[in-house]
């Protein structure tokens, strides 16, 4: 199921927007302010953000543009309930993908997220973490424009990490996504991937992170 973010001071809206986004096969969570909504997105990995541009302590511009460092272009619909054109503007140049003005129509909503995850998955996107840069349409991997050749498990393994720098994967976690449910090899199996990805793309890039995983660092 596509995950979505839901981040609004408001829990009606909240509230409002999780039924709605449930009832159209999305996977939600909710925050109520900005510090909330970055720990979500760093733990739960969204595929797109619901963010309203009024919250307390950190705000939606800030949110928005910690979420374009750090979450590799999560795709971010932003809501408001200010309708001025320099609102709009200040939101798009943050980094917003869309724009909503309160009060809006849940069910358009509901429309607006589909139409921008059909964008995201349409562009093919590259990500980019630092040095290390993959065109997942064209399955390859560049280090400082160089390419590296990498297995298929290689490849996913690095994807995966690639697209939540920061965050901590699981040995467990990155062999279901990688290798599959049904996959029933042992920890040091992922370990040894591991160990060649970081000879190939470089030891400071993959990070271990003693008796949990591996992290990827920008």
């Amino acid at each position: 199921m596509r995950r979505v973010l839901i981040v609004d001071d408001d829990p009606k809206v909240c509230d409002v927007l999780d039924r709605y986004l449930a009832h159209a096969g999305y996977a939600t969570a909710q925050a109520r302010d900005g510090t909330r909504a970055l720990e979500l997105a760093r733990t739960w990995a969204p595929d797109l953000v619901v963010l309203d541009l009024m919250l307390p302590g950190v705000g939606g511009v800030e949110v928005c543009a910690r979420l374009r460092r750090e979450q590799n272009g999560v795709p971010v619909i932003m809501l408001t309930a200010r309708s001025t054109e320099e609102d709009k503007v200040t939101g798009l140049a943050t980094g917003a993908d869309d724009y909503l003005t309160k009060p809006f129509s849940p069910r358009e909503l509901v429309a607006r997220v589909e139409a921008v995850l059909r964008r995201a998955r349409s562009k093919g996107r590259r990500i980019v973490a630092g040095r290390l840069e993959i065109d997942e349409e064209r399955c390859e991997v560049t280090i400082d424009g160089e390419q590296v050749k990498l297995t298929a498990t290689e490849l996913k393994m690095l994807t995966i990490m690639a697209r939540h720098p920061g965050r901590v994967f699981r040995r467990e976690e990155l062999a279901r996504q990688a290798l599959g449910d049904d996959f029933e090899g042992l920890d040091r199996t992922v370990d040894a991937h591991v160990k060649n990805l970081r000879r190939k793309v470089g030891s400071a890039t993959i990070v271990t992170v003693f008796g949990i995983g591996y992290k990827l660092v920008a």
